[in-house]
């Protein structure tokens, strides 16, 4: 295992591995209630896709650690399942089962772009500078996710943006956050494990001996509930999907936009937690990008014959490299982790959103690094950084802030007379961008 895996080469061990493990699957657990939650709305069976995504986040992650032996964990993509629910099948009037299809045929073309190389021809226009700006942009991007769920920053429609009510669960949330930072600080092996863990206790008394949850808890007084521990799994929408109909004319933009989302959002995910872990090559590109990237694919392809949106590289797998994975078996023990859920689903939705905030929060320190790198003196490097670190978090997108990063490179490049710095490629990736943007 440890040839294989190449352990020495990578300064890392089989403990450490497992833990970091441990630790992704914690922070992206979530998803297994998330997504069912807004496929359902779609007309779908949270059940169904429950299963579906278990299985996703099980064969991709797997597959991810065995054939690139990289620590990333794959999932449905927040963000991809809204835009199927909500555009595709609740304002187009497409039937789910035809917007399964279309995710498969994404994944499909997906795919082909990765095997002919396409897509690395993509990863390798992406200029140095935007790369560093991404990985900050994620790391803020994770770090507001983390306040947001946390309740400690909410909606202000004076200011768009505010602190939320100093109540039991805020200050329960803060103080988890502290017990993990220091926990963090001090080098614990495990750190956000055990916050994890100490914010999920501290939630136990929570609409028992003090406090209620009901506002953020839809009606629940309390955080921590008991919920039973079997729920067998449910194949309903299991090879689901419409092949046939999915192919019409008039659904190619709906798989365009789906591989053109799901391609830079996993793109700059793989690129951004390459660059904070210091993940690369010899050359200093994202290590085994070829492998990765077909992986992902795989994650898109299998999701719509599963019966999920498209699958992705995932942001929360900064978690487990921060606790120090570095290969392949950090993916394969998050993978493995998934399987029991699909049976024992009922435990996750134990942990509530204020105990994994604390580890998404301080991720974001971590993923902040590579923004040391950014020429801040050259504001034609600057000013495009800026765009693209700013705009992930603020539009909750990492494909428009990859897009915008892009498109303002291009334009004040080309304007100033630098041309060797645009290539041919990235005028393509700016042209489609556009596309997107119109779709």
């Amino acid at each position: 295992m440890e040839k294989y895996f190449k352990f020495e080469l990578f300064g890392t061990n089989f403990k450490t591995e497992v833990i970091a493990g441990i630790t992704t699957f914690l922070a992206t657990m979530y998803i297994i209630i998330v997504n069912p939650a807004v496929l359902a709305d779609a007309g779908m069976s949270f059940s169904g896709v429950l299963t579906a995504t278990v299985l996703v986040c099980a064969f991709s992650s797997i597959m991810m650690g065995i054939y690139a032996n990289n620590p990333i964990v794959l999932a449905p993509g927040m963000g991809i399942n809204a835009f199927f629910t909500y555009s595709v099948v609740l304002e187009m009037g497409v039937k789910w089962e035809v917007a399964l299809g279309a995710v498969f045929w994404s994944g499909v073309f997906f795919l082909l772009l990765s095997v002919f190389n396409a897509r690395k021809l993509i990863v390798d226009a992406i200029p140095k500078q935007i790369r560093y700006a991404i990985a900050a942009g994620l790391g803020l991007f994770i770090t507001f996710l983390g306040f947001v769920k946390s309740k400690f920053i909410i909606a202000n429609p004076a200011t768009y943006l505010g602190i939320g009510e100093l109540d039991v669960m805020t200050v329960t949330f803060l103080i988890g956050l502290m017990i993990t930072a220091i926990l963090v600080v001090k080098k614990i092996k495990g750190a956000l494990i055990l916050g994890v863990t100490a914010t999920t206790l501290l939630a136990i008394p929570i609409g028992r001996i003090y406090g209620d949850a009901s506002a953020i808890n839809s009606g629940v007084s309390t955080l921590v509930t008991w919920k039973g521990l079997i729920s067998m799994p449910d194949f309903s929408v299991f090879l689901k999907l419409d092949l046939i109909e999915s192919l019409k004319l008039s659904l190619v933009p709906v798989i365009f936009a789906m591989l053109f989302t799901d391609m830079f959002d996993s793109i700059s995910t793989f690129i951004g937690v390459a660059e904070a872990a210091d993940l690369v090559d010899e050359n200093g590109e994202p290590r085994n990008i070829k492998q990765s990237l077909i992986v992902d694919s795989f994650a898109t392809l299998t999701a719509g014959l599963f019966g999920s949106s498209a699958g992705t590289s995932y942001i929360e797998s900064a978690t487990g490299v921060e606790e120090g994975g570095r290969t392949g078996l950090t993916a394969i023990v998050a993978g493995l982790l998934f399987l029991p859920f699909m049976f024992l689903s009922p435990i996750l939705s134990m942990i509530p959103a204020i105990a994994t905030a604390p580890a998404l929060i301080l991720v974001g320190v971590f993923m902040m690094k590579p923004v040391l790198k950014i020429n801040w003196d050259k504001y034609d490097d600057a000013i495009p950084a800026l765009f693209g670190m700013i705009l992930i978090p603020l539009t909750s997108s990492i494909t428009q802030g990859i897009i915008w990063s892009f498109i303002t490179w291009t334009i004040i490049k080309i304007a100033i007379g630098k041309h060797e710095d645009v290539n041919w490629m990235l005028i393509v990736i700016d042209v489609l961008a556009v596309v997107a943007l119109v779709l």
